[in-house]
């Protein structure tokens, strides 16, 4: 059952949205309590490496159901820029043009991704003849189209080595605005990778940033929704929501609509709406009736925008809600990795243990469902699908052992497999007719 928040809550985001951080507490000086915060994120990130997830055979959607009809397609569009985490502010992926992914045209080592910690990283965002990703060192690398080297950059001193880090990026009027799981939030040229400024917010940014006129939005570990200037990272408003013991292993989701308004997912299932310019609050609703299993896991999709609608996963359920109403168009016991993509009524999605599953859009009404993973040998299918896209009527998978699984979207049948790398951690991207895809171990590679 969806619970709608305590009447409070309006009173709460009113006395705390202003609420400044305390500069004098020392979280923006590199000294004695600097020292101690970055100590503790190395102790607790040395802990993630003892912990493993395990599902309740509640928890997995393992059904297959036959699609009685093939299922018709819009016309793939043609992107020419991939400038934010899933592609636009609505997180709307669609049906991308890509003819062929029959030749591998680039295949580069850059970076040195060591880490063992994280299962999860960022996807490469283009713009023009810039491709940029980084390593779990949080080097930046800016590359050509041919996989020469424009320019790199790492701002994180000695203190921080040790950390493995996680960035998220956007591209926006020529710069380059990054946020981090260390607490930095900092923009960067996009034409030589230098640095315009920086700030150490002093809490690990657990989001996907998002940029939309001249605000940065993010949501930290500790669920405060926040937003900042372009110009200098100056603080414009923060939204303080319920903290949560459980702290999500995978970047939080935002996404905005076309109107400016911001639709945000914490690590509490709150699902909020409020206004871009100044955090005005719409509404607030809570999609967990309970968080009593205190794990250092939460997990959820990304938040895409459809018209009126809010669709995504959460756990183990896919939800979908009229994001002016706040009321919950329909709910159904499955999930998704990733962005969740939409092509005129039908919804596609993988879960992470391999099943493609097409739903129609108004009901949720799951109208096939097909386990990709059993194309391969019995011993390579314990593994699980990290992300996927949609590009001419294929679906492009890649699991965490490295393989590329193609699948046709109008009848939910795999086509062809590959292993193209030993890990694969991200979801893959198109752009400009071209299949890209980042590795474990910091390779980047192309197909058309």
């Amino acid at each position: 059952m969806i619970k709608n928040k305590y009447f409070l809550y309006t009173t709460i985001f009113f006395l705390l949205s202003h609420c400044s951080f305390d500069n004098k507490s020392g979280i923006w000086a590199s000294g004695k309590k600097e020292r101690e915060r970055i100590s503790e994120l190395e102790n607790n990130q040395k802990k993630v490496l003892d912990v493993i997830k395990i599902y309740s055979s509640s928890d997995l959607f393992k059904s297959e159901i036959k699609l009685n009809a093939p299922i018709k397609l819009t016309k793939a569009i043609k992107n020419t820029s991939w400038k934010m985490s899933s592609l636009n502010h609505q997180n709307f992926l669609g049906n991308l043009y890509l003819p062929s992914i029959e030749n591998m045209f680039l295949k580069k080592k850059i970076g040195k991704n060591k880490s063992s910690i994280s299962n999860n990283k960022s996807s490469p965002i283009i713009f023009e003849n810039n491709i940029i990703f980084s390593d779990d060192k949080g080097t930046i690398y800016n590359i050509t189209g041919t996989g020469v080297l424009n320019w790199k950059i790492n701002i994180y001193k000695k203190i921080y080595k040790k950390i493995y880090k996680n960035l998220s990026y956007s591209i926006y009027q020529n710069n380059i605005y990054v946020s981090d799981n260390v607490g930095f939030l900092y923009s960067i040229s996009l034409s030589n990778g230098e640095v315009n400024w920086i700030k150490n917010h002093g809490i690990p940014l657990k989001s996907n940033i998002k940029v939309m006129d001249k605000k940065i939005f993010v949501i930290n570990q500790d669920n405060r929704l926040l937003c900042f200037s372009t110009s200098d990272g100056s603080k414009a408003w923060d939204i303080r929501s319920i903290s949560s013991f459980i702290k999500s292993q995978k970047f939080l989701s935002l996404a905005l609509s076309k109107e400016g308004d911001l639709i945000s997912f914490n690590s509490s299932a709150d699902l909020m709406k409020n206004k871009g310019s100044n955090g005005e609050y719409y509404w607030s609703l809570n999609t967990s009736n309970s968080m009593i299993d205190a794990t250092d896991f939460f997990t959820s999709s990304n938040i895409v925008l459809d018209k009126d609608n809010i669709i995504f996963s959460e756990g183990s359920t896919f939800y979908s809600f009229n994001h002016l109403t706040s009321q919950q168009n329909w709910a159904q016991t499955v999930s998704t990795v990733g962005s969740p993509i939409i092509v005129n009524q039908h919804i596609f999605s993988i879960t992470e243990n391999g099943f493609f599953a097409i739903m129609k859009k108004n009901t949720g009404e799951i109208i096939s469902s097909n386990n990709i993973l059993k194309i391969l040998k019995k011993k390579k299918r314990n593994t699980k699908v990290t992300g996927f896209v949609m590009g001419s009527g294929k679906l492009y998978s890649v699991t965490l052992n490295g393989y590329l699984i193609v699948s046709s979207a109008t009848s939910g049948i795999v086509e062809s497999f590959r292993k193209i790398s030993d890990s694969i951690i991200s979801p893959p991207i198109i752009h400009d007719g071209k299949l890209y895809i980042i590795t474990k171990n910091s390779k980047i590679l192309g197909f058309n």
